[in-house]
């Protein structure tokens, strides 16, 4: 049995993932396949990585009923804004041949140069997250690599809480604000 932790709307999350950055389309559905045999069940992806077909491909055929999968993916910084997230999900929902997801994260915050009003951005695209979850098409939403001002910038208009903020942290890189920052509003650090 997967070890797993709770997340603030109740989901339950393995704590171990297998993700599939970098790994080419022609090889991650057997590499997938391979990670789900081994014990993972919680696979994340992402509409840039290009792969989330093979992905899906190896959730139909890996034998284990969908819903002791934990499928993770995440809309890209082009895909930004509430109409563009709302066709990003469709189209990874699509590709993956899923029927529903169990977490969808905001892959980049802004500010980006492209874009004049960040905020305004971000909140449109928040604001698609949470409709896609209160139809339940999505069991949990959050969000990648944000830092404290950029949460605080979503927290203020949010009627959800982001459930996740998905970052990179190691001994290198510990990002101890971001952390205690999470830590103090229920956001769990992936």
């Amino acid at each position: 049995m997967t070890e797993t932790v709770k997340l603030s709307n109740g989901v339950s999350m393995p704590m171990e993932g297998f993700g599939v950055f970098q790994i080419p389309e022609q090889e991650c559905e057997q590499v997938v396949r391979n990670a789900i045999e081994s014990g993972y069940r919680l696979i994340d992806t992402a509409s840039s990585y290009q792969n989330e077909e093979a992905v899906g491909r190896a959730v139909k055929t890996c034998g284990i009923p969908r819903e002791e999968l934990f499928i993770t993916t995440k809309a890209y910084i082009q895909e930004m804004g509430y109409e563009n997230t709302m066709k990003a999900f469709e189209g990874s929902l699509k590709r993956l041949g899923l029927d529903y997801l169990d977490l969808y994260l905001i892959h980049w915050p802004l500010p980006n140069p492209d874009y004049e009003d960040w905020k305004a951005l971000d909140l449109d695209t928040w604001k698609a997250m949470e409709e896609l979850y209160q139809d339940g098409r999505v069991r949990a939403i959050g969000v990648s690599n944000f830092l404290p001002h950029h949460l605080e910038n979503l927290l203020e208009h949010a009627k959800v809480s982001p459930a996740v903020d998905q970052i990179e942290f190691h001994p290198g890189y510990t990002q101890e604000m971001t952390v205690e920052y999470c830590q103090k509003r229920g956001i769990l650090v992936q």
